[in-house]
């Protein structure tokens, strides 16, 4: 759906974006990562021609993006930035609708429309429609935004850092909310963020990019931590690479013990990960917790279960 040939960005003498080329798949969803001045949202940017590359080539769904119109490929592509960037004077409804209006849709499809789209995004319509933004919290703001960003049902969405100005527990949230809406509409989605634990947890493929917009490395975040292309992916990556594989590691894909006599008394729910288990496991008293889903006890999960599991995967 998007890719990157050889693109090079300068200003002036200092390089943003170095010979850069990437492949983004249809309905995929890939986060672009790495320190501060690497070239992240330049590369966003350069997307939807907010910014123009000095060289280099950039298609999306096949088409060079110089030969088409601006507004005709930004209509075509969501954009969502920090802190929503809202119309404070326009109600929710009505930002939501900023791209059908644009487009010409009829009132009514346009009502659909928006109704659709707030259900999708967790916030009822008849609760939020005719709110003006400072009526919302930060994420419910963010919410309208990203519902925004899909209003015209395009087939590209791309975010630069959406959850950077949240709270941790709004930003986990919310994080879990765009994968949820990720699994319903399949969008290509390309997502910046500094953080290597959002980028692991919502990739399907991270971009890891280095300082001079350089490509340092394109994996799967299993890929990534198993096996890192050099010394400075590595070293961003951290020193506890074990324990954030273990995170992306589904608990139901473990062989468990038979769950014969009295469950342990620890609990973990069947739908957590490997590193969820563990830290269940690590403070019980007999090392064993019981993998449950809802009342039902599926088996038996220890340290050696969750070793087993992480070799082979």
């Amino acid at each position: 759906m998007i890719s990157l040939e050889h693109v090079v960005k300068r200003y002036g003498d200092r390089v943003a974006v170095d010979d850069l080329s990437v492949e983004i798949g249809a309905g995929e969803l890939a986060v672009l990562v790495g320190p501060s001045g690497c070239g992240k949202t330049t590369t966003l940017r350069m997307i939807n021609r907010l910014v123009e590359p000095t060289s280099g080539t950039i298609r999306v769904d096949g088409r060079d993006t110089r030969e088409r119109g601006v507004e005709e490929l930004r209509r075509s592509i969501g954009y969502v930035i920090q802190q929503a960037g809202l119309f404070p004077h326009l109600t929710v409804a009505e930002n939501v609708a900023t791209v059908p209006r644009l487009l010409g849709w009829d009132r009514r499809r346009i009502r659909t429309r928006v109704d659709e789209l707030l259900d999708l995004v967790g916030l009822p319509p008849g609760d939020y429609a005719e709110r003006l933004p400072r009526a919302l919290s930060g994420g419910e703001r963010q919410r309208v935004g990203v519902a925004r960003a899909l209003g015209a049902d395009p087939p590209v969405l791309l975010m630069d850092e959406p959850f950077s100005a949240l709270d941790p527990v709004t930003r986990l949230r919310l994080q879990g909310e765009l994968l949820r809406v990720q699994s319903l509409v399949r969008k290509t989605i390309v997502v910046v963020t500094h953080d290597i634990d959002e980028a692991l947890r919502l990739g399907d493929r991270v971009i890891l990019l280095q300082t001079g917009g350089r490509l340092a490395q394109v994996a799967t975040p299993a890929e990534l931590l198993a096996r890192p292309a050099s010394d400075f992916v590595a070293g961003f990556l951290g020193g506890d690479r074990t324990l954030r594989r273990l995170a992306l590691v589904p608990l139901h894909s473990a062989e468990l013990r038979s769950a014969d006599g009295a469950a342990p008394a620890e609990r973990v729910d069947a739908g957590g990960s490997l590193r969820d288990a563990l830290e269940v496991v690590l403070r019980s008293p007999d090392g064993r917790a019981a993998v449950v889903d809802g009342d039902r006890v599926l088996g038996v999960v220890d340290a050696e279960v969750i070793r087993r599991a992480a070799v082979t995967r």
